[in-house]
């Protein structure tokens, strides 16, 4: 690494803490393209500063246009219950959610009804506790009557919000066929000026503080108002969305049964903003390669299974993370279900096509033949969720469902009892 280089990486260092990213990533990105001849065979060439999708991310190639889908109709005027308030200690937690250290004082939710869904309710809340403050939409399906229902938490890129989150992957209307619950957290400006998820932080990627904190207290909250089966809670999230899911994997791996991770990075991929954007555009190997030591993680953290979808000609995230992230999912410990015992194997590659896209899905099963890992590469794809809506920001329109695929693949999965 040059002198000029270890300059820029100083100053680009000096004005994110000064709250100036957009300086810091165009100093970052002039720099990383100036070295550009160093980078290895077959990376994307750094894109040109413009187009900022994630804060300091960029796309460089727009999803292909496709036929919008009929417009989402909006949300049925049915009375379903309130976000209960919450003060003072939490009421008890399920017993596989007994790791969870107890919450501290909790705002009280202001619930109000939303349009994005088919038949149930978009409501709003809001989640306090040490580590802030962060708001929140919940999708309630028109089927609820009290009875415990799935609940998957999704957790959106930078610049994007809920709502636009929502629309984009057409969860709830999946939710909507499946009756579950989905939660999407949001991030707040005050936070990060794109509202990114803060994943590159050491101070969020580890249990009991930080984002994580806030994202597993968010779960929990909504499992005091709703009934909710504390079993089949999942995870899912795009881009940074997408690596902050696979901590909350890492940190609470007892609190989550499955996890999606769309256009994301493994787990120690990055500790500040310059290796942020190294892993994003060339895939450094994550300095935690075998999971997470116990002081940033869970105490034995363990192999959800997990479900990845990444385009293979991503200019934001290079594709090769999506391996990373798979390599270091097969070099922990496998999740405590019977089914899970013994080496996970690959199983056999399939090719397909969707719409415009062709796709590679490639399954990684246990010695039991339950598949715990798999893997979607969307052939021509960019940095976008696959199958999306074109009325949400940042879609795939013609590729593969990964709403609809990951949704399928959480259900056919649980938190071991006991």
């Amino acid at each position: 690494m040059n002198e000029q280089f270890q300059d820029a990486m100083r100053e680009a260092t000096r004005l994110t803490r000064a709250g100036r990213l957009i300086e810091a990533t165009a100093l970052i990105q002039r720099t990383l393209q100036g070295a550009g001849a160093a980078a290895p065979s077959g990376t994307p060439d750094a894109p040109p500063a413009g187009d900022i999708i994630e804060g300091v991310f960029y796309v460089t190639e727009p999803a292909p246009a496709a036929a919008a889908p009929p417009a989402l109709r909006d949300a049925s005027t049915a009375e379903v219950p309130p976000l209960t308030a919450v003060t003072g200690a939490p009421p008890a937690a399920p017993p596989r959610h007994a790791k969870i250290p107890p919450r501290p004082r909790r705002a009280e939710p202001t619930p109000t009804p939303g349009s994005t869904g088919e038949g149930g309710k978009f409501l709003s809340g809001v989640y306090t506790a040490q580590a802030g403050t962060r708001p929140y939409k919940l999708y309630v399906p028109s089927a609820y009557r009290g009875q415990a229902l799935p609940l998957v938490v999704m957790l959106h890129g930078c610049t994007q919000n809920p709502d636009d989150f929502a629309t984009g992957t057409r969860m709830n209307e999946l939710a909507e066929e499946h009756s579950c619950l989905v939660v999407y957290p949001a991030q707040v400006p005050g936070a990060n000026a794109s509202t990114c998820w803060n994943w590159f932080e050491p101070a969020n990627q580890r249990r009991g503080q930080g984002e994580p904190a806030l994202i597993a207290g968010i779960t929990q909250q909504v499992g005091t108002g709703y009934a909710v089966d504390a079993r089949r809670i999942f995870v899912a999230g795009l881009s940074a969305g997408g690596a902050m899911a696979v901590i909350m994997a890492m940190t609470y791996p007892d609190l989550y049964a499955a996890v999606g991770c769309h256009s994301g990075l493994a787990y120690g991929a990055a500790h500040d903003l310059p290796s942020a954007l190294s892993a994003m555009g060339r895939a450094v190997k994550p300095r935690a390669r075998r999971g997470a030591p116990s002081t940033a993680a869970a105490p034995s953290p363990r192999a959800l299974p997990l479900i990845v979808f990444q385009g293979d000609q991503d200019t934001t995230v290079h594709p090769r993370n999506a391996e990373q992230l798979i390599a270091q999912w097969m070099a922990l410990p496998p999740s405590d279900t019977p089914a899970s015992t013994g080496p996970r194997k690959p199983k056999v590659l399939h090719k397909q096509v969707a719409a415009s896209y062709a796709y590679t899905r490639a399954s990684y099963a246990d010695a039991s033949g339950q598949v715990q890992i798999e893997h979607w590469l969307i052939h021509g794809a960019g940095h976008g969720w696959s199958g999306g809506s074109p009325e949400g920001s940042f879609t795939v329109p013609s590729g593969p469902d990964a709403a609809r695929e990951m949704l399928r693949f959480f259900l056919a999965y649980s938190q071991p009892e006991g």
